[in-house]
C-alpha cells in the first residue's frame, strides 16, 4: 500500500494522519510532497518517528499546487504507477489569508490533486479532508450528502466549498473517493497538543490575561452550539471511515454529536481558570466595540469569523459517521472531558521559550499546510 499524504509537515492534521497511517499497518509506505522551504522541518519530524515508521516515509520536494505537483518526471510517473491511496489534507485555513493564496491552494491544489488521482493506475481510494465550514453561514441542519451554496463569512469557507465541489464532481464520474468534514479543530483531548493557538484558544488567553476581578462578557448568543472537535478523535474516526469500503462515494461529518453551547464553553473555561463566570453577552455586531474596553484589548485578536460562528445556530447531521463507526468504540469525547487539558496546555505554552504559534495578525503568512482544519 503506497499512500500519498499532502500537507505534511506543517499541517497538524496531515502530520497526525501520516503517523496514524504508518502506525496502523507495517506494510504501508507513505509519500509526502513538501515545498523546499519546509524540507528541514519534514526531516525533523521524520527523524522523530520510530525507526520502522521512519523507513517507510519518503519526502519528495515539490508543490501540490504546481503542474505535476512540482515533481520531476520520474517522481511523478512513479506516483502515478504506485500510489494506491491518497489523503489530501493540504489547504489554506488561516482566516486572514489572501484571496489569491486561498484560490491557489483550496481550489487549484484540489484540481492538481484530482489530475493525479484520475490518472493513477492503481488508485483504490482518495480521501479528501474538507471542512464542515463549507456550509458557510447556513443555519439549521446541514446534512452530509449535500453541498449547498450559501453566503460565506470568509474566503477560506468559500474556496474550500469550491474545492469540495470539484471532488464531488469527480466522484460522480467514478473516482473512488470519500469526503471528510471536521468542524472546528481543537487539540488532542488527552495531551492538549495543538500546532497553533487560535479561535477558542484565544478566548482562553483572553481570560488568562485580563484582571481576575473583571468578568469577560460572552460574545455571541449564549445558547448557540459551539462545534468543537478534538484532533485525536478526528484522525481516529476519519481513518477508520476511510478504511471502510462503505465510505466510497460518501461524505462524513466529524463532529461532536452533542456540542456544548457557547455559555457552557465559557463557563467551563472560567471555572477551570478559577474566574468569575461571564456576565451577559454581546451581539456579534457589537463585539468590536468591546475591544476598546480597558483590560479586554486582547479580544481584538479573536478572529471575527470565530465570533460570527457563535452567532449562527447550525447543527451538522452525522448519521453517515454514526453508521460506519457503530461497533468500533470510537466516540467523540464531550467538551467537559477535555476542557481542563486545553486550559493546561495554553498555560504551559505561556511559560515556554518557544510557545505554540499564536495566530493574531491578519497579515501573517499563509500556506497550503496551515490547517488544521481543520
Amino acid at each position: 500500500m503506497i499512500v500519498l499524504v499532502t500537507g505534511f509537515p506543517t499541517s497538524f492534521l496531515a502530520t497526525r494522519v501520516v503517523k496514524k497511517v504508518l502506525a496502523s499497518s507495517e506494510e504501508a509506505q507513505v509519500r509526502c510532497v513538501v515545498p523546499a522551504r519546509f524540507l528541514e522541518r519534514a526531516d525533523e519530524l521524520r527523524a522523530s518517528l520510530p525507526a520502522s515508521a521512519r523507513a517507510r516515509l519518503t519526502v519528495l520536494e515539490g508543490d501540490v499546487t504546481a503542474l505535476d505537483m512540482g515533481l520531476s518526471g520520474a517522481e511523478y510517473t512513479s506516483l502515478l504507477r504506485d500510489v494506491t491511496h491518497i489523503h489530501h489534507c493540504a489547504s489554506a485555513t488561516y482566516l486572514g489569508v489572501d484571496r489569491g493564496v486561498a484560490e491557489r491552494l483550496n481550489v487549484g491544489g484540489v484540481r492538481e490533486l484530482l489530475e493525479l488521482a484520475q490518472s493513477a493506475t492503481h488508485l483504490e481510494h482518495l480521501v479528501h479532508w474538507s471542512s464542515a465550514l463549507v456550509a458557510g453561514s447556513r443555519r439549521g441542519i446541514v446534512r452530509e450528502d449535500e453541498l449547498v451554496g450559501s453566503s460565506f463569512r470568509n474566503v477560506v469557507e468559500e474556496t474550500r466549498f469550491r474545492g469540495e465541489g470539484l471532488v464531488r464532481a469527480a466522484m460522480k464520474k467514478g473516482l473512488p473517493a470519500t469526503i471528510l468534514r471536521p468542524s472546528i479543530l481543537v487539540g488532542d483531548s488527552r495531551s492538549g497538543e495543538i500546532d497553533r493557538l487560535e479561535g477558542p484558544y484565544l478566548l482562553i488567553l483572553l481570560m488568562l490575561s485580563t484582571p481576575i476581578d473583571l468578568p469577560v462578557p460572552l460574545p455571541g448568543r449564549a445558547e448557540v452550539p459551539v462545534n468543537l472537535v478534538p484532533i485525536d478523535y478526528v484522525v481516529e474516526a476519519g481513518c477508520a471511515i476511510a478504511n471502510d469500503p462503505r465510505s466510497l462515494g460518501r461524505t462524513f461529518h466529524l463532529v461532536d454529536p452533542r456540542p456544548a453551547t457557547a455559555r457552557a464553553v465559557f463557563e467551563r473555561i472560567a471555572r477551570t481558570l478559577g474566574r468569575p463566570t461571564p456576565r451577559g453577552s454581546l451581539p456579534t455586531q457589537l463585539a468590536t466595540a468591546v475591544l476598546r474596553t480597558p483590560g479586554l484589548e486582547k479580544l481584538a485578536h479573536v478572529p471575527r469569523a470565530f465570533l460570527e460562528q457563535l452567532a449562527v445556530e447550525v447543527a451538522y447531521d452525522d448519521r453517515n459517521t454514526r453508521e460506519l463507526l457503530s461497533g468500533t468504540g470510537i466516540r467523540c469525547p464531550p467538551f467537559e472531558q477535555y476542557v481542563d487539558v486545553m486550559v493546561d496546555y495554553v498555560r504551559a505554552q505561556q511559560v515556554k521559550d518557544r510557545p505554540v504559534e499564536l495566530d493574531t495578525q491578519h497579515d501573517a503568512p499563509a500556506d497550503e499546510e496551515r490547517d488544521p482544519l481543520g
